[in-house]
């Protein structure tokens, strides 16, 4: 009999004809209220899930005692309760590497559109208002030769470590939970405490996961470390940073501008007070966001998948705790 797989993310046709031809699938297209009805309902006989961006707590886990692996479309296993799956000995995989260049891509071009005020001044254009020659009021900020700081030091901290070190000859600063010699050959980087990051570098990126240690992480006290010339860039979680610190930190002019991909609360409200603000550059959490990528990102997903599915370890395991070994 063949396993039931439960998507809540469309695939591709080639993808979909290479899960369809093991198992028997069914596809939720949209996480709507008719959707996450849906999706209780066939979370009973399934074997197996692959999805992305949503909750996956306890509550819904309940509903699916056959569950034997999730597959998730990303790097980032904050949308699951990860010691509830280790205990149903659930698997849990995610899709690392492959998207490491493309997210380290949007941040940098987050940070060259908030030091040179991209956005701000393209809107400008856009409505007419370019009618002499930009001077002093609407200059940007230099980003060859700047001292970028990077906080968490891990695949996408290095990808973005690279385009700032080799690109655009940045001297480089991180604070990471352990020092990394590798990277400081590498790159020339050096060690600094988060402290000593805040207060020194011009451009601070978070490329670190959310977690209980790093929710929170950067509020009033960290903003207030920082100089009038930093440029912040968040590619990690909204919930690392304190997002009503962040406004006040804007508002007042304590930093320069912030490039943004991630948010509190998603999608970012309409009436946000960050959509007002002329120093912030904002995108709709488009780390990922290309074809190539995303379809690398689902390929790795349903690799992952049919893995578990067929009794062997994932590539990508998150939670090895819950392998006990081949399964039939």
């Amino acid at each position: 009999m063949k396993k039931h797989l439960v998507l809540y993310k469309k695939l591709s046709p080639t993808l979909m004809a290479r899960l369809q031809e093991q198992a028997q699938v069914t596809l939720i297209e949209t996480l709507d209220a008719a959707g996450l009805n849906a999706l209780r309902q066939a979370l009973p006989s399934a074997d197996g899930l692959l999805g992305a961006s949503l909750r996956l707590d306890a509550e819904l886990l309940d509903l699916a005692p056959r569950l034997r692996a999730v597959a998730s479309v990303s790097v980032g296993v904050d949308n699951y309760d990860i010691d509830y799956l280790t205990q149903r000995r659930i698997l849990l995989s995610n899709t690392p590497d492959v998207l490491t260049e493309t997210t380290a891509d949007t941040g940098f071009a987050l940070i060259l559109a908030t030091a040179r005020r991209v956005v701000e001044l393209a809107n400008l254009v856009r409505a007419g208002q370019w009618q002499r020659n930009i001077g002093p009021a609407h200059f940007g900020t230099d980003v060859h030769g700047k001292t970028l700081g990077i906080i968490g030091m891990g695949r996408i901290g290095e990808a973005l470590a690279q385009r700032g070190h080799f690109g655009f000859g940045m001297p480089l600063i991180y604070h990471s939970t352990r020092p990394k010699p590798a990277v400081e050959q590498r790159f020339n980087a050096q060690y600094r405490s988060l402290e000593q990051l805040l207060e020194e570098a011009d451009f601070i990126c978070l490329t670190l996961p959310l977690t209980e240690r790093t929710q929170g992480l950067i509020g009033a006290r960290e903003f207030a470390l920082m100089r009038p010339e930093s440029i912040f860039i968040n590619i990690s979680r909204g919930k690392v940073v304190d997002e009503a610190a962040l406004i006040e930190a804007l508002q007042q002019r304590r930093i320069r501008g912030a490039g943004l991909d991630v948010f509190e609360r998603e999608p970012l409200d309409h009436d946000s007070p960050l959509l007002q603000l002329p120093n912030v550059v904002a995108t709709p959490h488009i780390g990922s966001a290309t074809h190539e990528t995303r379809e690398a990102m689902a390929r790795c997903a349903v690799d992952n998948l049919l893995a578990a599915l067929a009794g062997q370890r994932p590539p990508n395991l998150v939670n090895p705790a819950a392998w006990t070994g081949p399964r039939p």
